[in-house]
């Protein structure tokens, strides 16, 4: 297998000129100045404007992340929803901290959370959970999620059997699976700007609940 030379990775390039972020710009609480960014990529037609990457990690330190999709944010903070089973799962469990990444290219943004981790209730669970397309339901259900399989045909499988058991019925919430909720301690957003010198503002939060913004390097 041939290397890229890393002589094609070092020219690759991109000016960051869109916009500037100034300390006045921004609202004193996090969670509604990142209302107002992600109304702006919505307004923007960014797909997938609500991917992120979740880093969890187990108790040794040992760092694993993935796309997940936001599925709620509220003054508590920021929920999604999976397999209590998963990897992800797992290591939240016995490790409840999390950080998240936003990075919409097109608006030269990304926004970093980072804070302790806690379930959210079952009610918020199943409401999230009715609300998906049976075929997802029925997914939950069919998917040992991060288990070795070996093959396809055994997900198939599982699947027929999980729409024959639930046949003409509501599909329940399953217990292995739920949601998270990120709750923030720290909050970054960074605007791209020429020459690398971008803007960074970090948001602490004080024992106080109020919250400390920072100006930070680039």
């Amino acid at each position: 297998m041939e290397e890229t030379p890393l002589s094609e990775l070092s020219g690759l390039r991109h000016e960051y000129d869109a916009h500037g972020l100034r300390r006045g710009d921004l609202h004193s609480n996090p969670i509604e100045q990142f209302r107002a960014w992600f109304a702006a990529a919505l307004a923007a037609d960014i797909r997938d404007v609500n991917a992120m990457s979740l880093a969890t990690a187990t108790p040794g330190g040992k760092p694993s992340v993935r796309i997940v999709l936001l599925k709620g944010v509220d003054k508590r903070g920021f929920s999604f929803f999976t397999n209590y089973d998963s990897e992800k799962g797992c290591e939240l469990e016995a490790n409840p901290h999390a950080a998240l990444a936003f990075y919409w290219v097109k608006l030269e943004r990304q926004v970093r959370i980072s804070g302790p981790v806690e379930r959210t209730s079952r009610e918020d669970s199943a409401a999230y959970f009715h609300s998906r397309p049976p075929g997802s339901r029925l997914g939950a259900w069919a998917s040992k999620q991060s288990e070795v399989i070996d093959s396809r045909k055994i997900l198939d499988a599982r699947l027929v059997q999980m729409a024959e058991r639930f046949e003409g019925e509501e599909i329940p919430l399953p217990p292995h699976w739920g949601g998270y909720r990120v709750i923030p301690e720290q909050m970054e957003f960074w605007q791209g700007r020429p020459n690398r010198l971008h803007d960074r503002f970090r948001y602490s939060l004080r024992g106080d609940g109020t919250w400390q913004i920072d100006r930070l390097a680039p």
